[in-house]
């Protein structure tokens, strides 16, 4: 078996495995944007940079407010979409106005209530006095 282990040995890669010390990286930026002072990064790069944007199978995209919307121009989609957003709002605000009244109603509800368990009491004390006359 000993035998066996001396054949196979290869003296190519010695005893141990010891590989090479990797060299050093350069930096990790070709950019030499970073050693631009800040008026002439705003003049290379622009004020304004905008939200991201990015086009996928031709369609345009754009992160705004955390969701990524459409911005394809003459698309019907993002016409119907706009359209359904403006009904939503207008939905809204149709269901604040009715919740309004409801609460209005009920209001007037629990007022006329009151004022008639007031009238009923008035009603029974006057008989319960004209009892007491006779």
């Amino acid at each position: 078996m000993e035998e066996l282990k001396k054949s196979l040995k290869m003296p190519l890669f010695g005893n141990t495995f010891s590989p090479k010390k990797t060299p050093p990286r350069k930096s990790a930026s070709l950019s030499s944007l970073h050693t631009l002072d800040r008026s002439t990064r705003e003049i290379e790069l622009g004020l304004e940079y905008g939200p991201p944007m990015m086009n996928i199978g031709g369609q345009s995209w754009k992160f705004d407010d955390g969701q990524w919307i459409t911005e394809s121009g003459g698309n019907a989609s993002g016409r119907e979409l706009q359209r359904l957003k403006k009904r939503n709002v207008q939905l809204e605000e149709e269901n604040n106005l009715l919740k309004l009244k409801i609460e209005l109603l009920l209001d007037m509800l629990t007022e006329t209530t009151v004022e008639y368990h007031l009238m009923e009491k008035e009603v029974e004390d006057i008989k319960t006095q004209h009892r007491r006359k006779k």
